[in-house]
C-alpha cells in the first residue's frame, strides 16, 4: 500500500529550517539537562523495596497517593506477582523496620478491612545503583559504537556512519531534555529507571532501522542515475521510500499510544519515552541523518 503515489517533496532543498529546528530542540534539551538534570529512580540512585500483599485487590494509584505523604515523596508502586501484592519502592532513608512500620500503618488506616502485611524487603544500596548507571551509559554509547561501525561495514562510506549516529543521538538528547522539562508536570512518573534506558535502546533501533532503510534506496539510486547531482539523487530517493516511513510510523505510533492509554501506570513512562522517540526518529531520518549525508559528501568534494 502506497499513500504517495508521487511525492515529490524537498527535503534536501529545506534541511536548513530543519537544522535550526533541530539546533532549538537540542540547545533547549542540553540547557535542561545541564541546570535541572535528570530525576533517576531507585535503580540508579539506591533505597527500599517493600513488597506489601493485601487481603483484597487495591488500586496502584490509590496506594501511591497514600503513601506519598507518609514517605514524603512519591513512592514508585507496581503490582508484584499477584494483583493483591504490590511493591513499593522508595528512597526514603532511615531505619528500616521504621518505613516498614510507617508503610502497615499507614496502609491499614487508608484501607480499613483489608489487611495488609509485608512479605519481603530489599535494599538497594548506593555502590550497586552507581553501577547499574554506569552500565546504562556504556550500554548506550557501545550501541553507538557498533552502530557506527555496523554501517560503515554495510554501506562502506563513513558520512552515512556520521549521519546515522548523529540522528540517534540527536533523538536520544531531545528525548533525555523531554523528560527533564516534563518531569512534575506530565502526571505520571518520568524518572529514568531500567525499563526507560529499555526504551531508549528500542528507540535507537527503530531509528537506525528506518534510516537504513533509506540509506538502501539511496545506494541503490546511485547507481541508477549516476549522471543526477548527488543532493537531487538523495531527495528521490527520500521521496521513494516516504510512504514506507510514514505507515512504519503510524502503525508503531498507534500500537504505543494504545499502550500509553491502556498499559497502565508502569507503562506510562516506557510508552512516552517511545512515543516521542518514534515521531523524533522519522524526522532526523529526513532532516537529519540524510541531509548531513549530503552536507557530508559536498564538504569532502570541495
Amino acid at each position: 500500500m502506497r499513500w504517495f503515489e508521487t511525492p515529490n517533496y524537498d527535503f534536501i532543498g529545506t534541511r536548513k529550517i530543519g537544522y535550526v529546528i533541530s539546533g532549538i530542540l537540542l540547545a533547549i534539551s542540553i540547557g535542561a539537562l545541564t541546570f535541572k538534570g535528570l530525576s533517576y529512580g531507585i535503580d540508579f540512585q539506591g533505597g527500599r523495596e517493600i513488597v506489601v500483599e493485601f487481603d483484597q485487590e487495591v488500586s496502584v494509584t490509590e496506594v501511591r497517593d497514600v503513601l506519598t505523604p507518609a514517605l514524603n515523596e512519591q513512592p514508585e508502586v507496581k503490582t508484584f506477582g499477584l494483583s493483591r501484592d504490590l511493591l513499593v519502592r522508595t528512597s526514603a532513608t532511615g531505619d528500616l523496620e521504621t518505613l516498614k512500620s510507617t508503610v502497615v500503618s499507614t496502609l491499614n488506616e487508608a484501607f480499613p478491612g483489608n489487611n495488609v502485611v509485608i512479605i519481603k524487603t530489599d535494599d538497594i544500596s548506593p555502590r550497586f545503583a552507581d553501577d547499574m548507571k554506569w552500565g546504562a551509559l556504556n550500554a548506550v554509547v557501545f550501541s553507538m559504537i557498533v552502530i557506527f561501525l555496523y554501517i560503515l561495514v554495510r554501506f562502506r562510506n563513513w558520512q552515512y556512519s556520521a549521519g546515522t549516529v548523529a540522528a540517534i543521538i540527536h533523538d536520544v538528547i531531545i528525548i533525555a531534555g523531554t523528560f527533564v522539562i516534563f518531569n512534575g508536570i506530565l502526571p505520571f512518573s518520568l524518572d529514568i529507571d531500567q525499563t526507560i534506558i529499555a526504551a531508549f535502546l528500542t528507540i535507537v533501533g527503530y531509528s537506525l532501522n528506518d534510516t537504513v532503510v533509506v540509506f538502501d534506496r539511496i545506494r541503490e539510486n546511485s547507481g541508477i542515475f549516476k549522471t543526477e547531482a548527488y543532493d537531487k539523487m538523495v531527495n528521490h530517493a527520500m521521496n521513494d521510500t516516504l510512504s514506507r516511513t510514514v505507515i512504519t510510523s503510524l502503525t508503531t505510533l498507534f500500537v504505543v499510544v494504545v499502550l500509553f492509554i491502556f498499559g497502565g501506570e508502569v507503562l506510562k513512562g516506557f510508552s512516552f519515552a517511545m512515543i516521542v522517540g518514534i515521531v523524533l526518529g522519522t524526522y532526523s531520518t529526513l532532516y537529519v541523518a540524510c541531509p548531513l549525508v549530503v552536507d557530508l559528501k559536498k564538504t569532502k568534494a570541495s
